[in-house]
């Protein structure tokens, strides 16, 4: 391994590695900065009798002014033992690190030569100005970042209270039917399919009804609240799958773009292998990147084998075709 290298840290939206190809005793070594969320990073091990690793975020204005408190998982992966031997810390909750003593962990292990540095962040938070209260840095950052441009905030009464609607969308939820009010010209401002369907002599246009069925009624309502600008945070998390539907079915591209982004912000072990393939049905490449990035170049696949092998079998032929090439690309890496 290069010097330049030796130093570096992998990222991708919340997770950090840090390889290291040996390490020599009473020796110590600091990782490159690396951005994860508002802040740069460090990590930094040191060998003495133990083995210390640490993590910390750059001394700046932004971590004496907000410090980053943190929820994360660490390892310590020795890739090259018989069933990739792993030490893992017990998972840090909302834990404020300001400087380079608030996380340290200190492993008794004989274990020498390769090994990886596995960090993911489960959640960053900053404390509210008030100071008594904290709030995530990635709660809705991806959800508001188009929506201001896409929607008017006068148009959240026009549909919270049926202000001269003109249309209903049916919606069937568990054999319920049920209905909310709407608005043609809305609808067909923001979708191009909408806009076909009055603009046509469709049954959406003379019955001034538009039935959706795959959409359970809370992702619907969600979907319009998204139209009309009466956004909520914590109904977009929930619906993000079912929006990105939606988004694709009547081609709405900012809603298309956030679910994207989202769902390729907070990939796990386990969600990523369905969030692949929602990446492959809906041509997502950023996401499909994410996925196959978390999974093949950070090594998640060995931590889910049972449902690699039920993917495998389950899958598009196609895209099992492009997680194999990762796999080989990956092998002839090493």
């Amino acid at each position: 391994m290069s010097d330049d290298c030796a130093y570096r840290v992998e990222t991708t939206s919340r997770l950090a590695q840090w390889r290291i190809d040996a390490l020599s005793s009473y020796s110590y070594r600091r990782s490159d900065l690396f951005k994860i969320g508002l802040w740069n990073w460090y990590l930094a091990i040191e060998k003495s009798k133990q083995l210390y690793v640490k993590l910390y975020p750059e001394n700046s204005s932004l971590t004496r002014e907000n410090p980053p408190i943190a929820s994360f998982n660490i390892k310590v992966v020795f890739p090259l033992t018989p069933n990739r031997q792993t030490l893992i810390h017990p998972a840090i909750s909302d834990k404020q690190l300001r400087n380079n003593n608030d996380f340290v962990w200190a492993i008794d292990t004989l274990l020498t030569g390769r090994f990886i540095i596995d960090l993911e962040f489960l959640d960053l938070k900053i404390l509210t100005p008030s100071g008594d209260k904290t709030t995530s840095i990635w709660t809705d950052q991806q959800a508001n970042k188009n929506r201001g441009a896409a929607t008017l905030n006068s148009f959240s009464r026009m549909l919270t209270e049926g202000v001269h609607t003109d249309i209903r969308i049916n919606v069937t939820d568990n054999l319920i039917d049920r209905s909310i009010g709407a608005h043609r010209a809305v609808l067909a401002t923001r979708s191009p399919v909408f806009r076909s369907m009055f603009s046509h002599d469709l049954k959406e246009k003379e019955l001034s009804i538009i039935d959706i069925s795959d959409m359970s009624f809370a992702a619907c309502q969600a979907f319009l609240n998204y139209i009309y600008g009466n956004f909520r945070s914590d109904e977009f998390l929930v619906h993000r799958v079912a929006l990105l539907r939606a988004a694709d079915k009547y081609d709405i591209s900012d809603l298309k773009e956030v679910c994207e982004e989202s769902l390729a912000d907070d990939i796990d072990t386990g969600n990523v292998l369905e969030r692949l393939q929602v990446a492959h049905l809906h041509h997502l490449p950023k996401l499909k990147s994410s996925c196959l990035i978390y999974l093949v170049k950070f090594g998640k696949l060995y931590e889910i084998t049972e449902d690699i092998n039920v993917f495998m079998q389950n899958a598009d032929r196609e895209l099992i075709v492009e997680v194999f090439k990762e796999v080989l690309a990956a092998w002839n890496g090493l």
